[in-house]
C-alpha cells in the first residue's frame, strides 16, 4: 500500500494518512482534512505540526482562516538525499566508535537460580574444548540434582574436559571421587589458603563465567585479555599444586 511506503520516510500511520489527504485535497482546512484522513480533529493539529517540522506540510492564513497544504512530494526524495549525505559525512566517526566498542569486554548479568543455570549451559556451546575452573563447595544445595546430572552428562557427551581447583572440604572430596565418570581432573587445596566463595569458569575462546551461589547472581564476560590473564593465573596455580 502507498501509505506503508510513505511510512518508510519516518512517518507514523496517522502522519502518513494526513499527508496523503493533504496531497489529495490541496489547500484545505483542518475540518476537511480530518474527514478525508479519518483522523480525529483533536489529533490533527499535533500531526500537522509534526509534518511541518519534517518539511512535509505548510500553512497560510486567508480571511482569518488557516489553510494547510502538502509540500511537493519531490521534496521527500531531496530530504532523503540530504539524510544520506549527512550519514556519509559522519560514517567514518561512527565506524571508529563501533570498532572501539568491539574491543571492549562484553558483559552479561544473570540473576536467580535460572540465571546461574544459563551460565552453566553456555559452557556446553564449545564441544571438545577444555574448561578450567575454580569451584566453591557452595554449589551444593543451590542447584538441583536433576539439573547437575543433565549438565554433567551433556558435558561428557560433548567431550568437554574440566580442570578444577577447589578447597579440600568433605563435599569437594566426594566431588573429586567422581572425576573419572565426568571427564574431570580436580586438585584440592587447603581451604585456609583457597578461600573461594564463587565459581569462576574459563571456557570457549574468550569467556569467563562467574557464579555467586548464595547471592544467586552471575556474569559472563567475553574478553580475550581478561581470559588470557586468568588462564595464566590458573596455569601457575595448577602447576604449583602438582597438576600436569
Amino acid at each position: 500500500m502507498l501509505i506503508d511506503t510513505i511510512k518508510q520516510f519516518g512517518l507514523n500511520d496517522k502522519e502518513a494518512a494526513v499527508y496523503l489527504a493533504l496531497l489529495e485535497l490541496g489547500e484545505t482546512t483542518v475540518q476537511r482534512l480530518s474527514q478525508k484522513s479519518k483522523v480525529k480533529r483533536t489529533s490533527i493539529y499535533d500531526i500537522l505540526s509534526s509534518l511541518k517540522e519534517k518539511g512535509l506540510a505548510g500553512s497560510t492564513l486567508k480571511n482569518k482562516r488557516r489553510f494547510y497544504v502538502a509540500s511537493d512530494p519531490r521534496d521527500m526524495e531531496f530530504k532523503l538525499d540530504e539524510r544520506k549525505a549527512a550519514i556519509r559525512s559522519v560514517l567514518p566517526e561512527l565506524l571508529s566508535i563501533a570498532n572501539f566498542m568491539d574491543k571492549k569486554p562484553k558483559i552479561r548479568f544473570y540473576e536467580g537460580e535460572e540465571g546461574i543455570k544459563e551460565i552453566y549451559l553456555d559452557t556446553l556451546n564449545y564441544p571438545n574444548r577444555p574448561l578450567w575452573a575454580w569451584v566453591s563447595d557452595e554449589i551444593f544445595g543451590v542447584l538441583d540434582d536433576t539439573f547437575l546430572a543433565h549438565y554433567l552428562s551433556s558435558r561428557v557427551k560433548k567431550k568437554i574436559w574440566a580442570y578444577v581447583i577447589a578447597p579440600e572440604t568433605q563435599a569437594m572430596r566426594r566431588y573429586k571421587s567422581d572425576d573419572n565418570r565426568f571427564l574431570r581432573r580436580t586438585i584440592l587445596e587447603d581451604p585456609a589458603v583457597l578461600k573461594v566463595q564463587v565459581e569462576i569458569d574459563l571456557y570457549g575462546p574468550n569467556k569467563i563465567g562467574i557464579m555467586a551461589f548464595k547471592e544467586k547472581i552471575g556474569l559472563i564476560i567475553e574478553s580475550q585479555k581478561i581470559f588470557m590473564t586468568l588462564k595464566s593465573i590458573f596455569d601457575i596455580h595448577w602447576t604449583k599444586l602438582g597438576g600436569e
